[in-house]
């Protein structure tokens, strides 16, 4: 029950205000009869400045949670001890949706959602930590397409999280600016870890495994915010991602082959360095153009300064999977190199030349290989052109963005 009484009597004797955060309670929600009811009603009810507090046990709910409430943490006991099991929802929207502001939702865990897991749209210092999101039946087309997912937020933290089954991808950020991942892992997921349209983004530390592709950076035509850039994907364990894709048909990720480590597409000054990738089998690194027609004046369908570097690379590129995988192995050979650049450039820029800050530049140890399949040139001059396997002539760098900083860690 929220106290009223003793912040007033403060005030009273000492002139200060009762409004804001000297009224914050900890509304404690445990398991047992009519929890799914409680729940709803605290998130409903919460004021600013407010912990709503899920208690251990399993939460059976067949609607969706929604906060709109500004300054709210919400927090269980634990990713395994706290579970919101919603494989009794009726209707197909997220396990949890945050429309607000400076949240905080850690330790419990989303199980069994028949739209996205946790979802935050329009955020500003949105903190997901230490959350599990989980299709426990594995990966299925059927599963939600995203199990993390702010959209259009800034300032974002992702920070411990552990997400499997997604049919999209487990941890999506699209659209939105100053991000963090790290910490977490994603498995048996399409995508493990996906930055879409998005700018200022650390992808480090985190976990890409059993997925059918690892960690995506990529830029789509025909949605509200483009011009991806200025992302670091860096010190990630990006392994044996070997998953058949299991995205609905339609959805650009379906495109992705099995056994792919990290994807490079469309977007602007990416740096991926010091990454461990082993067992992928279709590459380590893609660097690609969008493959689709689009119609949109607007977008920018080549990758524009991507700089690899420091990685560290082991087995792999012994089964490429699919139409991409065909398309690089038919000319690399197999087993397709560790990098492969697809070679795409815009025409002019093909028939002249490419400014420095809009290359793609390779700087790996002795005996990494490397292939741009020059697709240009196939297109332009199908009777002579070779593949490009010169990984020295790639050599380079770009200036790196800055850390990504948050305000909810910095105090700001």
């Amino acid at each position: 029950m929220r106290s009223i009484a003793s912040p007033i009597l403060w005030a009273a004797l000492f002139g200060v205000s009762a409004i804001g955060p000297a009224l914050a309670a900890e509304v404690a929600v445990e398991a047992g009869e009519g929890a799914a009811e409680r729940l709803t009603e605290a998130l409903i009810m919460a004021e600013p400045g407010d912990t709503v507090r899920i208690g251990a046990g399993r939460f059976e709910l067949t609607e969706g949670l929604s906060l709109d409430v500004d300054d709210v943490v919400v927090k269980g006991a634990g990713m395994d001890r706290t579970v919101l099991s919603f494989k009794g929802q009726t209707g197909s929207g997220e396990g949890l949706l945050v429309t607000s502001d400076r949240v905080v939702l850690e330790d419990f865990a989303v199980e069994d959602t028949k739209g996205d897991g946790v979802k935050s749209k329009g955020s500003d210092q949105i903190t997901f930590r230490k959350l599990r999101v989980e299709w426990t039946n594995g990966p299925d087309a059927k599963n939600g397409a995203y199990g993390v997912y702010p959209v259009s937020s800034k300032n974002v933290l992702i920070d411990g999280v552990t997400v499997k089954g997604a049919a999209d991808a487990g941890i999506y950020v699209g659209q939105s600016e100053n991000i963090v991942v790290r910490n977490s892992r994603a498995e048996f997921n399409v995508a493990g870890i996906e930055i879409e349209n998005s700018m200022k983004a650390d992808v480090y530390n985190n976990v890409a495994t059993r997925n059918t592709g690892g960690i995506l950076v990529f830029d789509l035509p025909n949605l509200p915010v483009q011009g991806g850039h200025d992302i670091r994907v860096f010190d990630n364990e990006v392994v044996n991602n070997d998953t058949p894709n299991f995205a609905p048909k339609g959805n650009i990720v379906a495109i992705v082959p099995k056994g792919m480590g990290i994807m490079v597409m469309a977007n602007r000054n990416v740096h991926v360095f010091n990454n461990k990738l082993d067992g992928n089998g279709t590459t380590h690194v893609l660097i690609a153009a969008y493959p689709n027609d689009y119609e949109d004046d607007k977008y920018m369908f080549v990758p524009r300064g991507v700089f690899v570097h420091g990685n560290t690379y082991g087995e792999g590129g012994d089964a490429p999977d699919g139409e991409v995988g065909k398309t690089i192995s038919d000319v690399s050979g197999t087993p397709v190199p560790d990098i492969v650049w697809d070679g795409v450039t815009t025409i002019p820029e093909y028939l002249s030349w490419t400014a420095a800050e809009n290359r793609v530049y390779i700087d790996e140890a002795e005996g990494t290989s490397f292939v741009n399949l020059k697709m240009i040139s196939q297109l332009l001059l199908p009777w002579g052109w070779w593949p490009d396997m010169d990984i020295s002539a790639y050599k380079g760098s770009l200036p790196e963005p800055e850390p990504v900083r948050l305000p909810q860690e910095s105090g700001a």
